[in-house]
């Protein structure tokens, strides 16, 4: 590892220190591999992130490691010593594995991949990489993203390799390319979105000609596929400071190209027609729903929030008045939102809950100071359903008023909503609210067969649940032939 001198930067130090002792951790496991790959007349070496991780004193059990050895030699030497070994990523030159090993007094399982040294390129009209096989580690250095993840440290004798400044751009936490930054997006357009997902992870700046050349070739981006800009724009949006890296996607202009709806809502304000930045007020109500998770970051509460208001350019409207509206925006909102996240190939679950998020954020304001009467409050939690924790939150989390005083207010009504959900919970379980009577014991009591007729008897009964609560099995019993007598036959 490298020694500071007289006039390194304590920073530098500091980042060192860490990394001795990160690298010490990880040793049983890492140094183990390294031997083999010696006995069999190869090299290894420690890379990319999990160096850069391990001198930001944040090393995991994801180990990264390069080699000269070609993927079959690679399997050969880890197929006897690993636990468990794949494949999916071998096309690219990549074998993974998992290996338990004895750190302290644990065995840790560690995740591991042994990628040989490459080059990769797009051509202007491919979605994949050309992979071909380089012979040294600086030629697999100098094609990685960013100085900070070319980076390597050789084992097992734990040679520090730092051809392009990495080190120095660690300590003053900014993100340069190794080479040109054109060269680098060209090579792989992603890395403009990988920019603005470390910017968020890391709380780095990224550097002025980097930023201008994310501006220059953000319509690159269009041939990388859907599922890769998808699994970096979470990366970002899971982070510790999102809006760093939703900026930077917004400035650059790649968010015109990947989620377009973002930067429409920097509405224009005049002095007749004033109301809310809705672009900063999307990112404040973010952050505050961040503050407000408990087991760590939710993917659909995140995206909930920054997609809840992506309805208002399309439903804005200049009242006589003065004022302005955005009339039935959540629902427009919704479809806007299922529209994008399907393009993005989300999962078919997840669009359905932030969409459905979406569409009932603003049904609280409907509540005013308590008002509602307990059938619409059944209705309230039967809607948002299991998303109701995050319906909470996310309401909670739209407000980002100025006034004190109505904030508070806002904070006291929902207050007074969760409430008196808990208490009709408990008299009630509203959690799974079914008619008095189901489809079965409805058939019977009609003498009718499954149909259309039953689905409709069910929902009259659904809806007298929600209306009066629960009800005696003789009273419901009444009330569906009521029903049935008045129906055309």
């Amino acid at each position: 590892m490298p020694n500071a001198n007289e006039e390194t930067p304590s920073a530098l130090s500091q980042v060192q220190n860490r990394a001795v002792s990160e690298l010490l951790r990880v040793a049983p496991v890492a140094d183990d591999l390294a031997r083999r790959f010696q006995e069999a007349g190869f090299s290894l070496a420690l890379v990319g992130g999990s160096v850069r991780d391990a001198l930001l004193g944040r090393l995991g059990n994801d180990l990264d490691f390069t080699t000269d050895a070609r993927p079959q030699d690679v399997l050969k030497i880890m197929r006897p010593w690993a636990d468990a070994l794949w494949e999916v990523g071998i096309a690219f030159g990549t074998v993974g594995a998992q290996k338990n090993a004895r750190v302290g007094d644990a065995d840790r399982p560690f995740q591991i991949e042994v990628t040989t040294y490459r080059s990769e390129a797009y051509d202007r009209t491919s979605r994949k990489p050309e992979v071909s096989y380089g012979d040294s580690i600086e030629e697999d250095l100098v094609r990685r993203d960013f100085t900070v993840n070319a980076m390597a440290v050789a084992l097992p004798e734990k040679e520090f390799i730092d051809p392009h400044g990495g080190l120095e751009d660690l300590a003053s936490r900014v993100l340069r390319t190794p080479g040109t930054p054109e060269e680098s997006f060209s090579d792989d357009p992603l890395r403009m979105m990988r920019a603005a997902r470390f910017a968020a992870q890391l709380d780095f700046e990224v550097a002025p000609e980097v930023v201008a050349a994310m501006s220059e070739m953000s319509g690159r981006i269009e041939i990388v596929s859907a599922e890769r800009v998808r699994d970096e724009l979470n990366k970002l949006i899971l982070s510790p400071y999102p809006r760093k890296g939703l900026s930077l996607l917004v400035e650059t202009g790649l968010a015109d190209r990947v989620l377009p709806e973002l930067p429409a809502l920097r509405l224009e304000r005049d002095e007749h027609h004033r109301h809310k930045d809705v672009y900063d007020h999307t990112l404040i109500v973010l952050e505050q729903a961040m503050a407000l998770e408990d087991d760590g970051p939710d993917l659909t509460l995140r995206l909930a929030a920054l997609l809840h208001d992506i309805g208002k350019p399309r439903t804005r409207r200049f009242e006589k008045d003065g004022r302005v509206s955005f009339h039935h925006h959540e629902v427009v909102g919704a479809k806007m939102t299922k529209k994008r996240m399907t393009a993005l190939k989300y999962s078919n679950e997840l669009v359905k809950d932030v969409s459905r998020l979406v569409e009932l954020h603003l049904r609280f304001h409907g509540y005013g100071t308590g008002e509602w009467t307990d059938s619409a409050v059944r209705r309230y939690v039967r809607d948002a359903g299991p998303l109701l924790d995050r319906l909470h939150k996310l309401t909670r989390s739209d407000c980002t008023t100025r006034n004190k005083r109505k904030a508070v207010a806002l904070s006291r009504a929902y207050d007074g909503l969760e409430e008196r959900i808990a208490k009709l919970q408990e008299q009630e379980e509203l959690d799974s609210i079914r008619p008095d009577l189901d489809g079965n014991q409805i058939m019977e009591i009609l003498g009718v067969g499954p149909g259309p007729v039953i689905g409709r008897a069910y929902k009259h009964m659904l809806e007298l649940r929600l209306e009066n609560g629960p009800m005696e099995h003789d009273s419901a019993v009444a009330a569906l032939k009521e029903w049935w007598a008045g129906q055309e036959r």
